[in-house]
């Protein structure tokens, strides 16, 4: 009898390892054709470079209180940010969030919002892939 609960448990931590591999290969996979469809948007190539820049950049053009994505996001895409509020926002990078800019519809949500904060105007499709091109490299 213990045998046999040992085997049933085994095989249902096997199960579930495979299903949370599988999620994030879905997830990246998701992830990149996010990349792929604003860099054909864009109708160029996406920089790193230019992700890790927006991401940096004091802008300007938006609310006084949110002049870069730092203001909220922290210095590092590796560390967790907080909200003006105090909430906290976990890291930025992939390496360290792996769901993060998996969902086009929480993406597409997000970037409008920051966006309109940040430089007071929606990004382009060039600066979302420049920008998921970044975080993705961390």
């Amino acid at each position: 009898m213990k045998t046999l609960k040992n085997t049933i448990a085994i095989a249902a931590t096997a199960v579930l390892f495979s299903s949370v591999s599988s999620g994030i290969v879905v997830a990246i996979s998701t992830r990149d054709t996010i990349i792929k469809d604003f860099a054909v948007k864009a109708g160029a190539p996406l920089s790193a470079e230019r992700g890790k820049a927006l991401f940096e950049t004091k802008a300007g053009g938006g609310k006084p209180e949110t002049p870069s994505c730092t203001t909220c996001h922290g210095a590092s895409p590796m560390n967790t940010g907080k909200t003006r509020a105090g909430k906290l926002i976990e890291p930025m990078a992939v390496s360290k969030t792996p769901e993060r800019f998996t969902e086009i519809k929480k993406v597409k949500k997000w970037f409008r919002r920051n966006c309109k904060s940040v430089l007071g105007r929606e990004c382009t499709p060039q600066e979302k892939g420049d920008f998921l091109t970044f975080m993705s490299s961390k």
